[in-house]
C-alpha cells in the first residue's frame, strides 16, 4: 500500500480514511487514478467524482466513482452480489468490515494489473462476492456457511468479521495467523488459479512444485481435518492448511505473496530502511520500485522481506503482542512463492 495524502492540505491519510483529520475535507479513493480525491460539500470538491452509493447511503465504503458514470457503485462494491441482512447493528458492522478488507484486496489486484471483471459483465470468467451468515432452523439446527470459492463466486461467512469468533476459530484450528483480509487473499488465489494456471503452459510447473491438483479434493479435506498436517510440514509448506491439497497450497502461497506485496510497498513508500540488515552489511533500503517489478531477483526480494519482518516482529514484541509475522520460509516454500509472484506479473 502506497502512502496517501489529502489533496487539499497534503496531510498524511490512511487508505481507509473518509475525512482528513487536519483540514476536515471529505475524502474518497479514486480507483482510476489510484489516489485520494476530495468529494462532497467541502470547499474544494473534485468535480470529476461523486461518492459511491454505499459510501453516501450506508457509510460502508470510501471510494469515489466518476461523476458521469452510469453506475452508482464503485468498482469494489459492484463485485458484491449478496450482503448481510441489515436488520441488526452487528450485521451492519460486519458488512463494513468485509467491504473494507475487500477494497484493500481490489487495490492490490488493480496495482498488479491482474484481470478483474464482474460476473455481471463476464458470467463465465467474472468474479463476485457474497457475504452470508449461518442460519438456525426452528428446531435449533444450524446451517453453516462455508467460506470458499466456486467458479468465480467467493463466499465469506459474516462471522469471520467478528474478532472474537475469528480468534476462537484460529485457536481451534491451531493457526498462527487468521485475518479477514487473509481470507479474501486466500480465496482470490483460488479464482486466479482458474484464470492463470488451469489450461495454461504453467500447469506442469505448478504440479512439480505444488503436486497434482487432480487428487480428490473432498477426500483430501476430510483427511486433513481427521488427521491434521503431517509431521515436519513446515519444511515444505507455508502453513499447516497448505498441506491439505495442491489447490490449498497454491491459495495459501498466493495470499502470502499478496501480504508481502502490501507490506513491502508500504515500507518503500515511507522510505523504511533496516540498519544493519546483517552484521557487517550496510543499511538495507526497501526497493524504490514495486516489489514484484523485479521478478528476476526474487532472492533479493526475500532478503528484503526477511529484514522487514524482523523489524515487524520486534516492534510487536516490544508492544507485548504476538509476532506480526509468525512464519518461517523454507527453501521449497520460497520456490513456490517465486512461482506465484511470476504468475502475478505477466
Amino acid at each position: 500500500m502506497k502512502t496517501f495524502h489529502c489533496p487539499a492540505c497534503e496531510a498524511l491519510v490512511f487508505f481507509e480514511n473518509t475525512r482528513c483529520l487536519t483540514c476536515g475535507h471529505t475524502l474518497a479513493f479514486a480507483a482510476d487514478r489510484m489516489t485520494m480525491v476530495t468529494v462532497g460539500d467541502g470547499d474544494t470538491p473534485d468535480p470529476a467524482y461523486r461518492l459511491c452509493s454505499n459510501y453516501a447511503d450506508h457509510a460502508v465504503c470510501n471510494w469515489a466513482i466518476a461523476a458521469d458514470a452510469p453506475d452508482t457503485l464503485c468498482r469494489a462494491c459492484a463485485l458484491t452480489q449478496i450482503i448481510p441482512t441489515l436488520d441488526s447493528l452487528e450485521n451492519r458492522i460486519a458488512w463494513a468490515k468485509l467491504e473494507t478488507a475487500k477494497r484493500r484486496l481490489v487495490y492490490a489486484i488493480l496495482s498488479l494489473e491482474l484481470p478483474l471483471v464482474s460476473k455481471r459483465d463476464e458470467p463465465e470468467h467474472g468474479l463476485e462476492f457474497q457475504f452470508l451468515a449461518d442460519t438456525v432452523t426452528v428446531n435449533g439446527d444450524r446451517s453453516r456457511v462455508l467460506t470458499g470459492h466456486d467458479n468465480g463466486l467467493i463466499t465469506i461467512n459474516v462471522a469471520e468479521a467478528d474478532d472474537v469468533y475469528r480468534e476462537a476459530q484460529r485457536l481451534k484450528q491451531h493457526e498462527p495467523y487468521r485475518t479477514l483480509l487473509g481470507h479474501f487473499r486466500h480465496e482470490i488465489g483460488h479464482y486466479y488459479w482458474d484464470r492463470l494456471i488451469a489450461n495454461s503452459d504453467r500447469l506442469e510447473e505448478f504440479r512439480r512444485l505444488f503436486g497434482d491438483e487432480r487428487a480428490d479434493y473432498a477426500t483430501a479435506v476430510r483427511q486433513h481435518y481427521e488427521e491434521g498436517a503431517p509431521p515436519q510440514w513446515a519444511d515444505n509448506f507455508i502453513s499447516a492448511y497448505a498441506t491439505t491439497h495442491p489447490w490449498e497450497d497454491w491459495a495459501e502461497s498466493w495470499a502470502h505473496v499478496m501480504h508481502m506485496v502490501d507490506a513491502l510497498e508500504t515500507a518503500q513508500a515511507v522510505g523504511l530502511s533496516v540498519k544493519p540488515a546483517r552484521q557487517g552489511e550496510p543499511a538495507l533500503s526497501i526497493p524504490s520500485k514495486a516489489p514484484l517489478s523485479r521478478v528476476g531477483d526474487f532472492n533479493q526480494l526475500v532478503r528484503e522481506w526477511s529484514s522487514l519482518t524482523y523489524v515487524l516482529n520486534n516492534l510487536t514484541r516490544g508492544l507485548g503482542l504476538a509476532d506480526a509475522y509468525p512464519f518461517v520460509l523454507s527453501a521449497p516454500v520460497i520456490d513456490k512463492l517465486r512461482f506465484v509472484s511470476g504468475t502475478m506479473v505477466r
